[in-house]
């Protein structure tokens, strides 16, 4: 996992928010235009629903690391939620409990254990790919090659190929069972895969206003992050 922190320690300045910062490229938070896919099939169909039909979703997640021969090498869990337009949340539990929180504005990067905040911009924070996905806006057909990976078991792929190369990611695949989102696999430019697995989940429920809103604690240190 060292090569994928390093990338993302890059990104954020800070190196033990590093692992846990790959989910801010999952805010799943500004709206983009559903793919037109080149041929309809369950999978393509269930990645057009997700983004022209959910607005709000938050589910329970483990998320685990394989190196090129497929060893775990880094396991967490946790949940999300996210808001369209523009906002999301990532809660990750102990022993590295750490909070992702994008306002739509700015995100927020909080290791509870180093009592430190790290403060960006969101669209700097996101950057460009896979950010793009389910994060930035655009066109996912402008951003990505979609392809149709057909069923594997209960779950329909389908597999997002970035078409820059400035993201540190190879390959994004997307797991959906009965058209709901449930698995999320990114290859990395290392040969690393993260996969983050989705139960629990809840389309379009209400989402209180303040689970966006980062109030740092009292005697946290705050880092405000800015491009030069």
């Amino acid at each position: 996992m060292q090569a994928l922190a390093q990338y993302f320690t890059a990104r954020t300045g800070c190196a033990r928010l590093s692992r846990l910062a790959i989910l801010t490229l999952m805010g799943f938070s500004i709206a983009i235009g559903a793919p037109a896919a080149p041929a309809a099939s369950p999978g393509t169909q269930a990645l057009a629903r997700f983004f022209s039909q959910v607005d709000s979703f938050q589910a329970r997640f483990t998320q685990i690391v394989l190196d090129e021969n497929f060893n775990t090498t880094d396991q967490a869990h946790g949940i999300v939620w996210m808001q369209r337009p523009g906002r999301f949340r990532w809660d990750y539990a102990a022993p590295e409990a750490q909070q992702i929180v994008g306002d739509g504005a700015r995100v927020w990067l909080y290791d509870i254990a180093l009592e430190q905040v790290t403060v960006r911009d969101q669209a700097q924070a996101l950057g460009h790919a896979p950010a793009v996905l389910l994060a930035g806006g655009g066109d996912l057909e402008q951003n990505y090659k979609v392809e149709d990976l057909g069923a594997q078991g209960r779950l329909h792929w389908v597999n997002l190929i970035p078409r820059q190369e400035d993201g540190g990611f190879t390959e994004v695949r997307i797991g959906f069972e009965d058209q709901y989102l449930r698995v999320m696999e990114l290859l990395d430019t290392f040969a690393q895969r993260t996969r983050i697995t989705f139960v629990d989940l809840q389309e379009n429920a209400p989402i209180d206003d303040s689970l966006f809103e980062f109030v740092a604690p009292p005697g946290i240190d705050i880092i405000e992050q800015t491009e030069p």
